[in-house]
């Protein structure tokens, strides 16, 4: 008897992270990923494994988390998507639904990522933008931190920018783009590159925010890349602040 042909199914999933532990299944703390495996099962009377594009962080958002599984389900496309979207709670949806290539795998055939950070650059708290900002009084010099930023731009070690990593891992990575933009009160940093190592991207916007409120200067960052040396580098950045924009493949 042979093994039955299970389709590959590929989701493009937003989520609001902040009251979620982070992507990845958890013992005994809420993940998207398991709202995502209790909704498949619901919906299509399966338990399967879900595998995701990126395993962000707790409190963590996404606007195109990519992920994939494998079903028996003859559902099309679309009507999975709106099966699994009447189960998730209001903070995950699934946005997009399709066919996926047998041998399609959202985390190992991603090419690279885009991320967004987002900072708040008021005095007074906002109710409206919390879950979506990160709030930094005072003045920030948005200029040193575009001069910053361009640095980290290309192929470089950033063992320094990185969290829980060991000895033997390679910490090499290219950065595609690194840039801040400013309207208004918000300050919006996007990075795009192949691959990115824990807490890099809120390790950025911690330093360069160092660097933005005149602790440091902007030549400082390459000396921090060289050093490969993270108590070099700034503070972790808040995660609120922090989305996952889009997958590339």
């Amino acid at each position: 008897m042979t093994e039955e042909v299970k389709r590959n199914v590929r989701l493009t999933i937003e989520y609001e992270g902040t009251e979620y532990a982070g992507w990845q299944c958890q013992d005994d703390q809420p993940t998207v990923q398991a709202a995502m495996i209790m909704s498949i099962e619901k919906a299509l009377g399966e338990r399967v494994i879900v595998y995701g594009a990126s395993r962000t962080d707790s409190g963590v958002h996404s606007r195109g988390q990519t992920a994939n599984f494998r079903t028996s389900s003859q559902l099309a496309a679309w009507k999975i998507g709106h099966a699994l979207n009447s189960y998730l709670p209001e903070d995950i949806a699934v946005v997009e639904v399709s066919d996926a290539p047998d041998d399609f795998h959202a985390q190992f055939n991603a090419k690279g990522k885009w991320y967004r950070y987002m900072v708040r650059n008021e005095m007074y708290r906002s109710a409206v933008d919390r879950a979506f900002s990160h709030l930094v009084r005072g003045t920030i010099d948005v200029t040193a931190m575009q001069e910053a930023a361009k640095r980290l731009v290309g192929k470089h070690d950033f063992r320094a920018f990185a969290t829980q990593v060991t000895a033997k891992k390679n910490t090499v990575r290219t950065m595609k783009r690194v840039e801040w933009t400013k309207e208004g009160s918000m300050l919006t940093l996007d990075v795009e590159g192949d691959g990115f190592l824990y807490n890099m991207v809120r390790t950025f916007a911690g330093t360069m925010l160092k660097i933005g409120g005149g602790a440091w200067d902007a030549a400082r960052m390459d000396a921090i890349i060289e050093s490969k040396d993270r108590k070099q580098a700034g503070p972790v950045a808040a995660p609120c602040g922090l989305t996952l924009m889009r997958v590339y493949y």
